[in-house]
């Protein structure tokens, strides 16, 4: 027998239902919030992903030289798809543009828990607007999806950073855009690698004085709201610069208390998000508790669709991965049965077999899960087995005494109790006694 590769799912019908039913509630409530959903090549050609993450990132990929000699390249996110889609139609596209996406990715990287070779993230992308109020609804579209898994500000948070203040405080020392971004990246590694190791990264890329540098980050990373910010740059030069910018989280912050998720959202200038590309605000959900893993990521990168389409747009979007989502959900017992079990297994005599098939195929029709004994002259009996076994929730029998009153007797696999009721009838007395047409979901919170 040979196993899968190493940081590879097999999805058996279980494991398959669980991961429809997280997809299906992504997409129920990116509906809401007005996103259409888009798909793009899994193969890209390499470049697309050197060029916006450099040519480190391939170490990183699954990449290899095709037949044509082309350097292509298994997507490892959907972002640079997405800009170079946008780009080629940007001119028809209406504005401000809203998609999503479901979909696989692959990162050649050491499989561990949480962190898989390949996996499914959902994006939502919202682009043409440059207010801060597009900023504020992905983070309350965000804070909506976690919530409609039924977690709740006890199980998660969300950290909101600003790159664009970030940028003003570094470029404030004389430090140019390159040399901000490698700043930035350390500061991304400072919990990981230590404050030392930090220093010493800064004094590689930074020839004026360090102590200064890092006591200044290390002010601005103890900012943890508003006010705090305000003060921060009301004592530096910086001051007219960072008004309107401490607007506009302002604005942001009023787009998430209208939304009753002022509570999920904490002001965390420690996040910076390691990508050059971000521009703006950038934001982090984090399980709560001692494990504190990271659930989703985003935030705003205005340059993207131009560098990589020659087409200027403002951008912002996040992504939230399958896996450690998944993972939550069952430690927090938030996963109700996903189960693909049929609704109904019709058992019939074999003197009205037409009977009994025009009952299944009409009940299929209705969108319903409904099996039937393919064996040829097994008696009712035997049937009743199969029906239990197949997890249905009620068995319908017909025979001669049925067709002749045209009737259907029903039993309910977990009370035993049976009831007659009319052929055409059927359809409907299932759906009145919980049977649910075929798209899985998970229990959202509102419903629950």
């Amino acid at each position: 027998m040979r196993p899968a590769l190493p940081g590879f799912r097999e999805f058996y019908p279980p494991e398959c239902a669980l991961r429809n039913a997280i997809f299906a509630t992504f997409r129920r409530v990116v509906r809401r919030f007005g996103f259409e959903e888009f798909d793009g090549p899994t193969l890209e050609p390499l470049e697309l992903f050197t060029d916006k993450s450099g040519p480190e990132i391939a170490s990183q990929l699954f990449h290899f030289a095709d037949r044509g000699g082309r350097a292509v390249a298994l997507r490892p996110e959907m972002t640079p798809t997405l800009a170079r889609m946008v780009g080629a139609r940007a001119a028809g596209l209406r504005r401000p543009i809203r998609w999503s996406n479901v979909g696989e990715a692959f990162r050649y990287e050491r499989p561990q828990k949480g962190r898989l070779r390949s996996f499914y993230q959902m994006n939502a992308d919202l682009l043409g607007e440059e207010d801060a109020a597009a900023d504020g609804e992905l983070v309350v579209l965000l804070l909506s999806i976690l919530e409609e898994f039924g977690l709740t500000v006890n199980d998660f948070y969300l950290r909101v950073s600003d790159r664009q203040l970030w940028s003003l405080f570094l470029g404030s020392f004389g430090l140019a855009d390159s040399a901000i971004g490698q700043v930035l990246s350390a500061i991304d590694k400072v919990e990981r690698e230590g404050e030392e190791e930090t220093k010493k990264k800064l004094g590689e890329i930074f020839h004026g004085n360090v102590a200064q540098l890092w006591a200044g980050i290390a002010a601005l990373r103890s900012c943890n709201g508003t006010d705090d910010l305000r003060k921060f740059f009301s004592s530096t030069s910086l001051r007219e610069a960072t008004e309107k910018r401490l607007t506009d989280w302002d604005r942001l912050l009023e787009c998430v208390a209208s939304a009753g998720f002022s509570a999920h959202v904490a002001v965390d200038m420690t996040v910076v998000r390691g990508l050059a590309y971000y521009t703006g605000f950038v934001f982090e959900a984090f399980e709560r508790g001692e494990k504190g893993r990271a659930l989703a990521g985003g935030g705003r990168y205005d340059d993207l669709v131009e560098k990589l389409s020659g087409t200027p747009l403002a951008a912002t979007g996040f992504a939230i991965g399958d896996v450690t989502l998944a993972n939550l959900l069952v430690e927090k017992g938030l996963i109700s049965d996903t189960s693909q079990q049929p609704i109904a297994f019709v058992l019939m005599e074999d003197a009205v077999r037409q009977a009994g098939l025009a009952l299944v195929h009409g009940l299929r029709k209705k969108d319903l899960s409904v099996l039937w004994d393919l064996a040829d002259n097994r008696s009712l009996a035997r049937q009743m087995g199969r029906a239990d076994r197949s997890g249905a929730a009620f068995a319908l029998s017909i025979g001669v005494e049925e067709v002749a009153g045209d009737f259907v007797t029903v039993r309910s696999m977990a009370s035993g109790a049976v009831e007659r009721v009319a052929r055409a009838e059927v359809g409907d007395w299932l759906a009145r006694h919980g049977a649910v047409r075929l798209s899985p979901s998970l229990p959202s919170s509102s419903s629950s």
